[in-house]
């Protein structure tokens, strides 16, 4: 077995890193304060070459593998939640979505400026009565000639009211379940669409989350992702790929947490010594490492799978739900070594405290991950193959235009 990353893998962490030091760090502590997103954060990260890093060149994107994706989530999210949560919807369950599932149609007029950043891609799945139960959408589609007519509410989307697309699920045969739902490629322009955005979140303050209404809105028959009926398969597979950047983005934060506590313990005093000089001190700050270095191997091995084109859905689980907890306990205890000064904004634990809690909540609880690891374990669930797998990646023909 090879851990080794490899030459351009580097490239990628070094690339956001400074990006992230030198863009985002600066001003995020202002931006989560006013509760608002940074408005030259998309526009710097499309110049970059960020919001299409591993999508193939010949549809605009950088040519990289799937671990740089959790890479490049890695980095941002030591910074900020929110940066990384533009990656995962933007990339992991739109872009990604469009590649799998797309027509070569769909991927030149929508993945293609998606992946140069000219416009910006979000996903609405959520409804205000369906989180965790995705068949329960109530958003219908009605099909009347070349067009379907939707009508509907998504709430908690990110990106929603900064995003010139949507990915869009709704009923088209409400009695068939799960195999009446269909994907749609949704612009902000059409007819009847508006948005909103939410304040008052705990955490991702510097992000937007908001609403997206749908007042018989017309979609034409060549928007359609996929075949009709097969929205909760696409839905489901772009999760793969959603949790995918919040297990790397998690680990990201744990890391963060470990850096700053371990500065912290060196220089504050207690007791005439350097408080990492106490043994429970100590012991906060080895969980942190343990957890970094597991859930770093958890979405890494993702990673791979999803390089050779295996379906990874079971270990993206995993990852997801370990990350994202260990992230959630890390945070508590940066915050508790911080002691009262962890307990203001004056130091980023505060920060990466209030945003850890979200990402366990999610694109899946950690109650559904508990019983999805059951349910393999049992076998119960068993992955079978899908008409449109996620294309394995081929560095011959990601990184040429031929």
């Amino acid at each position: 077995m090879d851990f080794a990353l490899t030459e351009e893998h580097g490239m990628v962490v070094k690339m956001l890193r400074d990006f992230a030091q030198r863009e985002i760090a600066p001003t995020i502590q202002d931006y989560d304060r006013k509760q608002e997103p940074n408005p030259s954060l998309l526009p710097k990260m499309a110049a970059q070459g960020i919001l299409g890093l591993c999508i193939p060149v010949r549809y605009g994107g950088g040519g990289m593998d799937y671990i740089s994706l959790g890479l490049a989530c890695e980095e941002l999210e030591r910074i900020d939640t929110a940066a990384r949560v533009i990656l995962s919807v933007h990339v992991g369950l739109n872009s990604l979505s469009l590649l799998q599932w797309g027509t070569e149609g769909q991927k030149e007029r929508f993945l293609v400026p998606q992946a140069q950043g000219e416009r910006i891609a979000a996903f609405g799945l959520t409804e205000p009565g369906a989180g965790s139960d995705a068949q329960a959408l109530a958003a219908t589609a009605r099909r009347i000639g070349d067009h379907y007519i939707l009508n509907g509410e998504k709430m908690w989307i990110s990106l929603a009211t900064l995003a010139d697309h949507h990915l869009v699920f709704a009923k088209t045969d409400p009695g068939a379940g799960s195999r009446g739902i269909t994907a749609f490629i949704v612009e902000k322009e059409a007819d009847g669409v508006t948005t909103g955005a939410i304040h008052g979140k705990m955490g991702v303050r510097a992000g937007d989350t908001g609403w997206i209404s749908f007042q018989d809105t017309p979609v034409p028959l060549s928007q359609r992702l996929g075949e009709e009926g097969e929205g909760f398969k696409i839905a489901m597979s772009a999760l793969d790929n959603g949790r995918y950047t919040i297990a790397s983005g998690a680990t990201g934060l744990i890391r963060a947490c470990l850096e700053e506590s371990v500065a912290y313990a060196q220089e504050r005093q207690t007791f005439g010594v350097d408080i990492g000089q106490h043994q429970l001190i100590q012991q906060m700050l080895a969980n942190m490492a343990r957890d970094y270095e597991a859930s770093r191997l958890l979405y890494l091995q993702a990673g791979w799978l999803k390089n050779q084109g295996i379906r990874n859905t079971r270990q993206t689980s995993l990852g997801k739900w370990f990350a994202t907890e260990a992230s959630f306990r890390a945070a508590a205890d940066a915050v508790q070594i911080h002691g009262a000064y962890g307990f203001c904004d004056e130091y980023n634990v505060e920060r990466y405290l209030r945003n850890s809690k979200g990402a366990i909540i999610y694109e899946g609880s950690s109650q559904v991950h508990q019983l999805i690891q059951a349910q393999y374990v049992l076998g119960y669930r068993t992955d079978r193959p899908l008409r449109c797998e996620l294309p394995p990646y081929d560095p011959d023909q990601w990184q040429n235009e031929d």
